[in-house]
């Protein structure tokens, strides 16, 4: 089996710059590290217990399979401060069937970025 010590998202975006100003600026994602110089460098930013790489540039979007999901403590807060940011919301805050609340956005190109709230409720907050 292999022995896995780290892992990543890698993302290569239509726009990088508008992509890292997306995901630098107006999610506000820390960066981890920066790599390359000019419109193919790339950035690495934590996305909690993982990393998102945006590097590169491809001619067409990522595939709408792909999705990213980011747990937050308050998808209210969220919500307000992605709204403020200039965030276009896909949809708002709602408490899903299954317990979680999950508000949608999208990146530039489109790919889908589910915002996520576990409540101190849910069986996911619980080990069995």
């Amino acid at each position: 089996m292999v022995h896995v010590l780290s892992s990543r998202t890698l993302l290569r975006p239509t726009d990088p710059e508008r992509s890292r100003v997306f995901y630098g600026e107006q999610l506000g994602l820390a960066v981890y590290r920066e790599f390359g110089t000019g419109p193919g460098r790339g950035t690495v930013y934590f996305l909690g217990g993982g990393f998102l790489e945006v590097a590169g540039r491809s001619e067409t979007p990522p595939s709408p399979a792909l999705k990213l999901w980011l747990q937050v403590p308050d998808a209210t807060a969220a919500h307000e401060e992605l709204a403020a940011a200039g965030v276009e919301i896909v949809r708002e805050p709602v408490r899903e069937p299954w317990g979680l609340i999950e508000m949608w956005i999208a990146d530039p190109d489109g790919t889908e970025i589910v915002v996520v709230e576990v409540p101190a409720d849910h069986p996911l907050r619980h080990r069995p």
